[in-house]
């Protein structure tokens, strides 16, 4: 079933666990999110990125996630990752997307705060949850370059933030980045208990992919509540596919090396949901 992210987020709020949030790029990949989150009966977000968006439209993705969450009993969201202009987060809205996010945190403090807020005025009448980011997430995620200079979240502008923009979900930089790590993260956790002690809404982790299953745990321990996933999902889809041409050059289905990275997708998808402490969290 298709729903918000609020009140699935909420609910891991105060039950002490996260929502792992996916990013999908066609039907094998949201049908490998689907069917992990169906047979562990976890609550799931998928989520489209501008340039995801680009190659096929809200439309396309929007309606493969849709006849997903038709299929299952757990709740599924959609969700626009890292929307990029006010303009995309109403095209979204527009489309069906459940919940959007409008990411300003390339800009300045003031300017984010003002498309944030016009953003959650724009999505609250329609019950949409919005989420934003404050801070920088290193590393690039599609057009959008998180930078390197001060890449942490300041709490009392966290604070200040979520209280003046009325967003329902803050992204919060601890030292986490978009893309392929060269070497393993090292996020500061002290930085992201003393937000958690100052804002009431639920915190969100981007550029998990590659952050190492103890130190995600940590974060929801530590007040994080949904978890992003991308860069390994591809990963895992190309490894599946790969591994078909391998054992056989001449393959000329593609329903055959599609279904293999579905399921490298799905096997992933399973581990993540279990670190995040979801299964079985669905609401019949």
């Amino acid at each position: 079933m298709l729903t918000t992210s609020k009140e699935i987020l909420l609910k891991a709020q105060a039950g002490g666990y996260a929502v792992g949030a996916f990013n999908v790029e066609n039907m094998e990949m949201v049908q490998a999110v689907a069917e992990a989150a169906e047979e562990l009966q976890s609550p799931v977000i998928m989520q489209t990125t501008p340039s995801t968006v680009k190659y096929a439209g809200l439309d396309y993705y929007l309606a493969n996630v849709k006849t997903a969450a038709e299929r299952t009993s757990v709740p599924v969201v959609m969700h626009l990752d890292h929307g990029n202009s006010f303009e995309l987060a109403m095209q979204a809205l527009r489309a069906g997307y459940t919940s959007i996010m409008i990411d300003g945190s390339h800009e300045a403090f003031e300017v984010n705060m003002t498309v944030s807020r016009a953003v959650a005025n724009a999505c609250h009448p329609s019950e949409v949850p919005v989420e934003a980011e404050l801070g920088k997430v290193g590393g690039k995620e599609d057009d959008l370059d998180g930078g390197d200079d001060n890449p942490y979240t300041d709490p009392q502008e966290a604070k200040e933030f979520a209280e003046r923009t009325g967003v329902d979900f803050l992204a919060v930089g601890i030292g986490t980045a978009h893309g392929v790590y060269k070497g393993e993260p090292k996020l500061q956790f002290d930085i992201l208990s003393r937000i958690r002690d100052v804002v009431e809404i639920p915190l969100v982790l981007h550029g998990t992919s590659g952050v190492p299953d103890e130190a995600v745990k940590e974060c929801i321990k530590r007040g994080i509540c949904k978890v992003n996933y991308a860069t390994d999902l591809r990963i895992a889809f190309t490894k599946g596919v790969k591994g078909v041409f391998t054992a056989d050059t001449d393959t000329i289905d593609p329903k055959k090396y599609s279904a293999a990275g579905r399921e490298e997708v799905k096997k992933y998808v399973m581990s993540k949901i279990k670190v995040c402490g979801s299964a079985g969290k669905a609401q019949k």
